[in-house]
């Protein structure tokens, strides 16, 4: 089972409520907005704080949080297991972006080995946060050779 450790979580902040806390990363979101559209009354970036947990049930709010395809959310349920990673892993090539990666993820960084279950990886490599993306590819105008 691989799922980030304490550490790697507590390099984002976190959102409790009961049952749950989330953990957003700043630094490793790309605003793909699967949370906002997913549960809007708990990821509103209009509000402060703009996560608000307490606003679902626990366990849809885990949900919409694995749709994050960055891995700049993620969860603890109170008493569970955390999140298992998808079998098989799987890596995507955004158009013009990151390679999206999703399942069993031990990812070097400049700070040490992360485990992880979702990740967005810098592709032009112009990144201040590698070997996650940051958009830094659409200032720059990074474009992917494939179709």
């Amino acid at each position: 089972m691989t799922s980030p450790s304490n550490e790697d979580l507590a390099q984002g902040r976190a959102y409790t409520a009961p049952g749950i806390t989330v953990y957003y990363d700043a630094r490793r979101c790309l605003h793909v907005a699967n949370c906002v559209r997913g549960l809007p009354d708990v990821f509103d970036p209009a509000r402060r704080p703009w996560i608000q947990p307490a606003n679902a049930g626990a366990h849809a709010v885990a949900a919409v949080v694995r749709t994050c395809p960055t891995g700049a959310l993620h969860y603890a349920l109170d008493g569970e297991e955390p999140e298992m990673p998808q079998e098989p892993t799987t890596i995507t090539p955004s158009k013009d972006g990151p390679l999206m990666i999703a399942g069993h993820l031990v990812i070097q960084t400049p700070g040490g080995e992360k485990k992880d279950v979702r990740a967005a990886l810098c592709r032009c490599g112009q990144s201040g946060n590698k070997p996650y993306c940051d958009g830094t590819h659409a200032k720059v105008g990074w474009r992917s050779e494939e179709g």
